[in-house]
């Protein structure tokens, strides 16, 4: 399998951080977007920006900005929908997402996705956690793990099927995973290996791992 092409998934709205791009907050001695930039590039032949509005507010980053091609902000297969018609465009096959709120996800996050899809013929998969004891979540899969669906490799050759999904309101994931026989590729602490910022008490806490790990 080729190294993918990366592209960081930016198009919510980020309600609970009162609106606005939280990616863009300031985190150390760059913003959560900047941490989530230098972990993914070393890892990928090429890299994007999925974000909505205008373009110009990324400039900085100088990275391409793709927006959502489904209005109404349907969720993170929007975008990366938005992606594999990127990617289409350049010639690549596959691309690995990754959230833009997520600053210290795994430096081997692509090397171990993809070594999970090896064999596919359309590979798959998404990034998933052991689950805590005695939780359940919505985004359980069925072996017991706990599935991060905006971190995953996803094949070019089912952007039509996604799109045909999408269009027909499809906005759960997992849903279209399951459907393609998707993979799950287990990642495990020590923390939580997809800490992302949600609320202003999750940037502190960003910033106190910040200064522990430095």
């Amino acid at each position: 399998m080729s190294l993918p092409l990366g592209v960081i998934l930016a198009g919510g709205q980020a309600t609970r951080m009162g609106g606005g791009d939280k990616g863009l907050l300031p985190l150390g001695d760059t913003t959560i977007l900047g941490h989530v930039t230098r972990r993914l590039s070393p890892q990928v032949a090429g890299l994007a920006l999925n974000a909505n509005g205008d373009p110009a507010r990324f400039a900085s980053l100088g990275l391409p900005v793709l927006p959502d091609s489904i209005a109404d902000f349907p969720g993170p297969l929007a975008g990366v929908l938005a992606g594999l018609d990127w990617a289409a465009s350049m010639g690549a096959e596959t691309i690995v997402t990754v959230a833009a709120d997520t600053p210290f996800f795994p430096s081997d996050l692509v090397a171990r996705l993809c070594h999970e899809g090896r064999d596919m013929t359309h590979p798959l998969v998404l990034a998933a956690t052991p689950r805590p004891d005695n939780e359940r979540t919505k985004s359980m899969s069925r072996s017991g793990l706990i599935r991060h669906p905006t971190f995953g490799l996803w094949p070019v050759a089912l952007r039509d099927d996604l799109r045909r999904a999408l269009s027909d309101g499809l906005r759960k994931v997992v849903l279209w995973t399951e459907k393609h026989s998707g993979r799950e590729a287990l990642f495990e602490g020590p923390g939580d290996p997809f800490f992302n910022v949600n609320t202003p008490e999750d940037l502190q806490k960003a910033r106190a791992m910040l200064e522990s790990a430095s």
